[in-house]
């Protein structure tokens, strides 16, 4: 199972798939699957990452083992959290990202008590923030600070002071100016930055 996250209109959202048959038909639920003979973990995961969001390339980390989440799911699920850019996603019909009206914390009950697994994942990814360069995934390879301060707001549920926030991304050393502007409405042009690693870091 992977909980996909992605930032949309400033609110963090997370991909559901609405259940076509028994148990818990017409439920929301998470993706999910079997592994295929010979198949690792971390190989299912970035299938279902995959065949979900037609990305690869981004976040993706093993969560935690759940047990006992609910009639008709398995006695245990290994579960992973992946971080996707919503502008690169190509969804099938069946899936959505939830909610388009409601932030994460307010998804009422999920099928299999999915809902405490997402629990978990957002307590994850919030505390990623603090020392991971993990919000990568969830930016496009240029973008300005003010962009980013908003992916940040938007998983920690909080507003964030712009000097102090600026301050410290910088200071890690995770982000880097490129050169190069962007100009939005009657602003003056905002400088745009990139990180300087799009692969995990720990700092």
């Amino acid at each position: 199972m992977v909980v996909i996250f992605t930032v949309e209109q400033d609110g963090l959202s997370v991909l559901l798939i609405e259940r076509a048959a028994p148990p818990c038909r017409g439920q929301w639920a998470l993706p999910g699957g079997l592994l295929r003979p010979g198949e690792s973990l971390q190989g299912a995961a970035g299938r279902k990452l995959a065949d979900e969001t037609g990305v690869s390339d981004v976040f993706l980390e093993q969560l935690y083992t759940f047990d006992r989440l609910g009639e008709g799911q398995a006695d245990t699920v290994v579960t992973y959290f992946a971080l996707v850019d919503i502008a690169r996603t190509r969804l099938r019909a069946e899936l959505e990202w939830q909610p388009p009206r409601h932030r994460v914390r307010e998804l009422e009950r999920l099928a299999f008590e999915n809902e405490r697994i997402l629990a978990y994942a957002q307590e994850r990814l919030r505390n990623k923030l603090e020392y991971t360069n993990v919000a990568y995934s969830l930016l496009p390879r240029r973008f300005t600070l003010t962009r980013m301060q908003r992916v940040y707001e938007a998983i920690l549920g909080e507003t964030l002071d712009k000097r102090n926030f600026r301050r410290r991304v910088v200071g890690l050393g995770i982000v880097r100016e490129t050169g190069q502007t962007e100009k939005t409405g009657a602003h003056r042009p905002a400088m745009l930055y990139e990180f300087t690693s799009r692969e995990p870091m720990i700092l």
